[in-house]
């Protein structure tokens, strides 16, 4: 999952009451989607910095509550109002994570792009720019690997 660190960061995650926050204003089908179909209770994930100096992967969270209506598309007030989204037909959904562990270091995209083992990676892939992304067991463990960590 891709977030602006100056917008929505790792350490704003570390700060919500018990490290839970919903993760509103996906505006791109395919990753709604993935959010939407993909993602269960339990799941991990890997929190993304992007736009940052490198973007980098920062830690982990998991999913502890899944797919649901993002009510920010039918707030006019709201940044990510869509006006083509209601309550009784939503466009737009979201998921609940909690931070499971923020990585030492951050594992900079410059660093990642000479593992091998992460040569298929969605995030790697030029142009890639989807907020969130599919992750492979095999990629997922290598970052753990190299972030130092067990979870």
């Amino acid at each position: 999952m891709k977030t602006e660190p100056d917008s929505y960061s790792i350490d704003d995650l570390a700060k919500e009451k018990k490290k839970t926050t919903f993760w509103s204003g996906v505006r791109n089908y395919q990753a709604r989607n993935f959010m939407r179909d993909d993602m269960k209770n339990g799941d991990l994930v890997l929190f993304y910095h992007s736009n940052a100096d490198p973007p980098s992967i920062v830690g982990v969270a998991e999913v502890v509550k899944e797919s649901y209506p993002d009510f920010t598309s039918w707030d006019e007030n709201d940044h990510h109002y869509d006006p083509k989204s209601t309550p009784e037909n939503p466009r737009w959904f979201m998921v609940d994570i909690k931070l499971k562990k923020k990585f030492p270091e951050a594992l900079g995209r410059p660093q990642l792009a000479d593992v091998k083992a992460l040569s298929d990676m969605e995030l790697m892939r030029k142009g890639s720019r989807l907020s969130v992304q599919p992750v492979t067991k095999k990629e997922f463990d290598t970052i753990l690997k190299l972030a130092s960590v067990t979870l």
